[in-house]
């Protein structure tokens, strides 16, 4: 059964930043009811998924300052201005940890936060890997540092409680989606 979507009466931005908006709209629900909906616009992200060739995962201990610490993660970024996620996620996996992939596999996208943002998260397995010669060309505001664990070590350090990220989570999910998918191929 489908349902009416609700209807925009007014949109307000209120804050336009260098990687997300803030804007509040007064919808009319289907029923009649009306009310104020924030939402964090924002462009996308992606993330790869390195696997090293000895069943290892790249990723990235890194300080994020909404959370006060340090976050586990897979290496991740914002899309740029007219780039396709893909590129997003090769770009990342090179300036984060300075290794370089040439087989790439899509995994999945999907929403970090449906309830107050419209950030759609774009997945990508990375295999075939190289670690480059350069170190990482990190951004200013980047503090991190490069850790290789097995899927079982990070699905581990997750159920433990280390501070991973809800992105790099999923993105375990995906990846392990996908591997039982090859084996039974």
């Amino acid at each position: 059964m489908a349902h009416e979507p609700p209807q925009r009466l007014k949109q307000k931005l209120l804050y336009q930043g260098r990687k997300f908006d803030f804007e509040v709209s007064r919808l009319r629900l289907p029923n009649g009811a009306e009310g104020d909906w924030e939402c964090v616009r924002h462009p996308g992200g992606s993330v790869a998924v390195p696997l090293t060739a000895e069943g290892k995962l790249v990723l990235v201990r890194q300080y994020r300052f909404a959370a006060s610490r340090r976050l586990l993660e897979f290496p991740a970024g914002t899309i740029e201005l007219d780039e396709e996620p893909l590129t997003t996620a090769q770009r990342e996996i090179q300036e984060e940890t300075g290794y370089k992939a040439s087989q790439w596999q899509k995994l999945g996208q999907f929403y970090l936060a449906p309830g107050y943002s419209d950030e759609m998260i774009y997945t990508y397995l990375a295999t075939d890997l190289e670690k480059l010669e350069t170190p990482p060309d990190l951004d200013d505001d980047e503090d991190l540092e490069t850790v290789l664990l097995t899927p079982e070590e990070l699905e581990q350090a997750i159920l433990d409680g280390e501070a991973v990220d809800a992105k790099s989570i999923s993105s375990l999910l995906l990846l392990r989606s996908y591997l039982q998918s090859q084996q039974s191929a």
